[in-house]
C-alpha cells in the first residue's frame, strides 16, 4: 500500500476516499456484511476519516478504513441484535479474512448487477456502490429527483440482500450494464463516459478476459471521438463530417494497442466485434477513405454473435457505403423496426438519388427522434432535401456528405 503525507487537506482527502470507499464495502459485503449496512458503516468509517486524517494520516487508509467500518458494522449489528435477541450473546464474527483480495471490486460489480435487477437500477447501484457517487450525483446524472434515486437505489440494495449471489457472477451483464452507464454521456457534475470508463479499467485489471479489454477498447475508441460530435451550437456532426484533426489521437492508440490483444487470444465476443468496427472507422484518414467492405465483414461476425435488429440496421447502412445505396436497400429490407431504422433508409435513398421521397422520411425520422439534438438533425436534412429536390429532374446528384441522418455505423 502506497504510503502517505501524515497530514493532508480535504481537497486531497476527497478522491483518495473515493477510491477506497467501494474497495472498502467490497470487502465487508465479501466478510458477510449485509449490503446496505455495509455501506453505512462505510459511510461512518468515511466520516470520521474526514475528521481524523487532517491532522495525521494513516500509514494504510485503506487498511485503517477497512478496520473501522468493520468495527461500526458489527457495533451496529450487535446493537440491532441486542434489541431484537436479548437472549442472544454477542454476535459472532465472521472470518475477518486479508483487508485485500483481487476480487472483491469483482464481487460487489457482480452484485450491483445482480440478474434480478432491471438495468436502470443496476446502473444506479453501481454508480452509488462501486463508482463512489453520492445519491445526488447519480439523480443529477439521470435527470431525475435525488428522492427518486434514493428509492430506486434503496430497492435494488434490497433485493440485491434478498438475492444474494451464490453463484460467480454474470461478467456480461456487469459490461453490458458498464456500456450502458458509457452510454448515458455527460449529465450534471459527473462525466459517466469517463466514470465507465474508470471502472472498466478497473475490471479489466482484475478479469483480464479479452471481451472486456474489448468493452475498454470500445469506449477508448468512441471516447475520442467526443470533442467532434456536436457543432458550437450544439448541433449534431455526423461521424463523417466530424474534424478528425479533434479526434484524440493518444486515445485511439491506446484502444486499438488494446483491442489488438485481445483478439490475439482468439476468443472473440461482441464487444470485441463493436471496437474493430471503432477502430477502422478511427484509422482512415479521411471520410472516403473508410474501409467499408472490412466493416462489412466484421458486421457480419456481429450477427453471428447476436441476433440483433440494431446490429443488422448497422449493417445494412455499411453495405449501403460498401457497394452502393440500392444494396444497402436490400439489405434494409430486412430490418424490423427499430429506433433510427427510418433515418438509415432516408439516407439511403438519398444515396440513391431519391430527394422527395429522402426528404419526407426526414421527417417523419425526426418525429420519432429520441432527443432534441438528433431531432434539430433530421429536420435539417429534410428541409435540405425539399430545397433541392426540384433540381432532381434535371440530374443533380444530391448525394448526402457523409452518412447525414443514419445511426453513427460504429455505434451499435
Amino acid at each position: 500500500m502506497t504510503r502517505v503525507a501524515d497530514a493532508a487537506d480535504d481537497r486531497t482527502l476527497e478522491p483518495l476516499l473515493k477510491e477506497h470507499g467501494p474497495r472498502v464495502l467490497a470487502v465487508l459485503v465479501r466478510r458477510g456484511a449485509e449490503f446496505a449496512a455495509a455501506e453505512d458503516a462505510v459511510q461512518e468509517a468515511l466520516i470520521e476519516a474526514l475528521g481524523r486524517w487532517p491532522d495525521r494520516m494513516p500509514r494504510d487508509p485503506f487498511a485503517w478504513l477497512v478496520t473501522v467500518a468493520w468495527r461500526k458494522y458489527l457495533d451496529a449489528h450487535r446493537s440491532q441484535t441486542a434489541r431484537h435477541r436479548r437472549e442472544q450473546a454477542e454476535l459472532d464474527e465472521p472470518p475477518p479474512g486479508p483487508t485485500e483480495q483481487s476480487d472483491d471490486t469483482l464481487r460487489l460489480l457482480f452484485l450491483c448487477c445482480h440478474p434480478a435487477l432491471t438495468s436502470s437500477s443496476a446502473v444506479a447501484l453501481t454508480l452509488r456502490a462501486v463508482g463512489g457517487l453520492t445519491t445526488r450525483q447519480v439523480a443529477e446524472a439521470y435527470l431525475v429527483p435525488e428522492a427518486t434515486m434514493a428509492q430506486r437505489i434503496s430497492r435494488a440494495k434490497r433485493t440485491v440482500a434478498a438475492e444474494g449471489l451464490s453463484g460467480p457472477g454474470d461478467l456480461g451483464r456487469v459490461l453490458r450494464v458498464l456500456y450502458l452507464i458509457f452510454n448515458e454521456g455527460y449529465g450534471g457534475e459527473v462525466d459517466l463516459a469517463a466514470e465507465a470508463i474508470r471502472l472498466t479499467r478497473e475490471l479489466v485489471a482484475q478479469a483480464p478476459e479479452p471481451e472486456v479489454a474489448g468493452l475498454l477498447a470500445l469506449m477508448l475508441l468512441h471516447h475520442a471521438r467526443r470533442a467532434s460530435r456536436f457543432a458550437g451550437d450544439g448541433g449534431l456532426v455526423t461521424l463523417a463530417e466530424q474534424d478528425r484533426g479533434r479526434w484524440d489521437t493518444d486515445l485511439i492508440r491506446e484502444g486499438i494497442g488494446i483491442l489488438q490483444d485481445a483478439l490475439a487470444r482468439d476468443r472473440l465476443g461482441e464487444f470485441q466485434v463493436q471496437a474493430a468496427i471503432a477502430a477502422l472507422h478511427a484509422d482512415a484518414p479521411t471520410a472516403d477513405e473508410t474501409d467499408w467492405v472490412q466493416i462489412v465483414e466484421w458486421y457480419d461476425e456481429l450477427t453471428v454473435l447476436t441476433d440483433s435488429p440494431v446490429v443488422a440496421l448497422n449493417r445494412a447502412v455499411a453495405v449501403g457505403e460498401a457497394d452502393g445505396p440500392q444494396a444497402g436497400l436490400r439489405a434494409l429490407a430486412d430490418v424490423p423496426p427499430v429506433p433510427r431504422r427510418t433515418a438509415a433508409e432516408a439516407h439511403l435513398r438519398e444515396r440513391a438519388g431519391e430527394a422527395t421521397i429522402a426528404a419526407e422520411l426526414y421527417v417523419v425520422a425526426a418525429r420519432e427522434a429520441t432527443n432534441v439534438a438528433e431531432r434539430d438533425h433530421l429536420t435539417r436534412q429534410a428541409a435540405r432535401l425539399r430545397g433541392v429536390a426540384s433540381d432532381q429532374s434535371a440530374g443533380v446528384d444530391q448525394r448526402a456528405a457523409s452518412g447525414q441522418g443514419a445511426a453513427d455505423p460504429d455505434l451499435t
